[in-house]
């Protein structure tokens, strides 16, 4: 009988440095040479506009006046001024109506739907759903906005269609703007969310879903207990990227609506965008920002607590 003895690394020359892994550190450092260029590149594109936006959230900076040519630090006054803002009030609470409505519910739930029709359906109305969903979300965000604006509007599809039975119509980008947002961001975005529900239940175990419907549950059963949790990893993450992705939509709603009438659609983005290079307040649009930056990392830690409870 052998016995099989793990080889150990070589002990480094003695005065020299090692790493945890017990080999020298320079050929630690050597290993990363390759990363170098990487690295370079996140700090320059990525660390270095993140670091210069801070540094601006805390300045007077502006585009014209006296903050162009002498720019000075003012602490947390950019901040005082947005908190104690009605209007940036205003564009949070729109901001989180629209995340909510358009992404959580909307593309989140449509896309589940659809992903649950089509593993069910044939493979011609897969190839067509798949198409004309799809098809939305390819198209370019301003080209997406004139077809919604075009729907919506006073003489639009959507009010043919509800005078056509009988029903008032109404011009839905005056009388309710982020609802129309809403629901234009839903059918430009719903795609990814298909896609991405599609790819989780392929990897549904079907034997599973057979054991539960030899036991007696129903569709909605098996939906519940079955199926959403063998692929609530993928919900979490779906629901996380959208999210995000949502927060930071601007072009849709510019084109749509212009933040208006009024500010009734200006979400956060669009208030950002006003400070900053309509009224020249760079320092305040940059403080913004941040805030911005701030909301988007409590939804990322929420979505990462679930992923670290379902993944424990």
């Amino acid at each position: 009988m052998t016995t099989t003895v793990a080889a150990t690394p070589a002990p480094a020359p003695a005065g020299q440095k090692t790493g945890r892994n017990g080999k020298p550190r320079t050929a630690n450092l050597f290993k990363m040479l390759p990363l170098t260029p990487a690295i370079g590149l996140m700090l320059v594109f990525l660390a270095g506009p993140i670091g210069y936006c801070i540094y601006a959230a805390f300045t007077n900076m502006a585009l014209t006046g006296n903050g162009a040519a002498n720019v000075t630090f003012v602490g947390l006054d950019n901040f005082r001024k947005a908190f104690g803002s009605g209007a940036f009030t205003n564009a949070i609470w729109l901001t989180l109506i629209f995340t909510l409505l358009s992404a959580i519910i909307g593309q989140n739930t449509l896309g589940l739907g659809l992903s649950l029709l089509m593993r069910k359906s044939t493979k011609i109305v897969r190839n067509f759903v798949g198409t004309a969903v799809i098809g939305a979300w390819v198209l370019p965000e301003v080209v997406a906005a004139y077809l919604l604006s075009a729907f919506f509007n006073d003489d639009g599809t959507l009010n043919v269609m509800l005078r056509a039975v009988g029903l008032p119509g109404q011009d839905w980008l005056y009388a309710a703007p982020i609802i129309a947002v809403s629901l234009a961001n839903i059918w430009r975005g719903t795609a990814f969310s298909m896609l991405v529900y599609s790819a989780a239940l392929s990897e549904v175990p079907k034997e599973i879903e057979e054991s539960a419907e030899m036991d007696g549950a129903g569709g909605w059963r098996r939906l519940v207990f079955v199926t959403l949790p063998m692929i609530s990893r993928a919900i979490m993450t779906n629901l996380m990227l959208i999210t995000l992705q949502t927060l930071s939509v601007f072009g849709l709603i510019y084109a749509m609506t212009r933040g208006g009438p009024g500010t009734k659609s200006q979400t956060l983005p669009l208030y950002m965008y006003e400070q900053a290079f309509s009224f020249s307040q760079i320092g305040y649009g940059t403080a913004i920002a941040l805030v911005m930056l701030a909301i988007g990392a409590v939804f990322s830690l929420i979505y990462l607590r679930g992923l670290n409870a379902e993944a424990a």
